[in-house]
Order: C-alpha cells, then structure tokens, then sequence
C-alpha cells in the first residue's frame, strides 16, 4: 500500500497562505503599495500573525520571490540538463517557464513590477535571476561541441524569449484591445507557448551576420 502523505501543520498552512496572498497582491500592487495590513486581511488573520513568520515586509517579498523563483529554476533545470540535443532541451526550458507562468499567474507581473521598480543594479532581483545565467553557462559550457553554441549570445537570446513573453503577457493585451481576453487562459497560454518555440528557433538557427566596417 502506498502511504499515506504527510499531513501539514496548521502554522504550515498558515505560512502557506501568506506567501500565497502576497505573492497575488505583490504582483497586482507592487512592493511599496502593498500593506501587511492588506495580506492579513485577504488571508483572514491578524497582522500581528504576519510578523509571527515574516518580520517585516521586505522578508515576506523576499520570500515570495525565493518561492516563486526556486519553483521556476527547478523546471528550467532539469530541462536545461537532460539529455538530448540542446535545441530539444531549450525547447524543453521554454515548456517548463510557460507550465510555471500557468500554475504561478503572478510570475509575469510580479517580475515585470520588479524590473520597473528596481533602482541602480536592482539586487533584489539580480539575487534570483543569477542562478538562471550561470546554469545557462554550465550548460553552453558541457555543450561546447554543439553546432548552436558558437552561433548564439547566450544572455541576449535568453533576454530575447523573456522579454517577448513578457511584453506578451503583461503589456501586448492593453496595447492591442482586439486580442481580447485573458492572456493567462490555458488556450491562451498554449498559444503563446507555441509562438515562444517559433521564436526561439529562428534566434538559436539564425546565421550571425557579419559585422559592420
């Protein structure tokens, strides 16, 4: 028989729910805008519980962008170091940063909010993104006889995908009212997914022009 899975504590939960409600009202406000006061509220607690696991704001923030961040690095990971040809598995990554956007809504807006609000080299959000491109070091490193690597900037192709999904997410819908509704519907999201993949392989298979004189 299999057994049973372990059951969470009530203060797990608690916690849980915490991160959960801020990472919604990071996302939908922005760091400065939101109040412990408004967490605690939507969660149906006390603030004076917030402070219980979190000791201020900026811990709870740091917190919801470890969570959020760790869950999506894991995807990336694993697709990134699996093996098989490295266009497969950069197709594999793209799959595991849409499924992370589908089961955190937040991802896009939260991240978006960050870069906008960030100030000088934005090390609140450098300390979360780094992992991402030193794996994609190690990997273009162990991939070093693929045909791809000595054709590809690996950060501004990386800046490329990213950047294009995004402006896709968050800013496209407002520009263009006539895409209509939501860009995070799972239609929605198979769709960008897709248009994600075309993109990434005209960038990875394209020839690097010559340079100017």
């Amino acid at each position: 028989m299999t057994a049973p899975a372990p059951r969470t504590s009530r203060a797990e939960r608690t916690r849980s729910a915490i991160l959960e409600t801020a990472e919604a009202l990071f996302a939908e406000r922005g760091f400065e805008a939101t109040r412990l006061e408004d967490v605690a509220e939507r969660v149906g607690i006390r603030r004076a519980s917030i402070v219980y696991y979190f000791k201020d704001k900026r811990e709870l923030y740091e917190a919801v962008l470890h969570d959020l961040f760790s869950e999506l690095l894991a995807g990336v990971q694993a697709a990134l170091e699996a093996p098989g040809p490295l266009l497969e598995r950069a197709d594999q990554a793209i799959v595991a940063w849409v499924e992370t956007i589908a089961r955190r809504p937040s991802l896009p807006r939260l991240l978006l909010r960050e870069v906008l609000d960030a100030r000088g080299t934005a090390p609140v959000l450098r300390a979360h993104t780094e992992p991402f491109f030193e794996l994609v070091r190690r990997v273009l490193a162990r991939s070093a006889g693929d045909s791809l690597v000595a054709e590809i900037d690996a950060a501004h192709v990386t800046s490329a995908i990213a950047g294009a999904s995004l402006f896709q997410l968050t800013a496209l819908p407002a520009l263009v009212p006539e895409l209509g509704g939501d860009p995070l519907a799972p239609e929605r999201l198979a769709q960008h997914r897709e248009q994600l993949l075309r993109l990434a392989h005209r960038l990875l298979r394209a020839p690097r022009r010559a340079e100017r004189k």
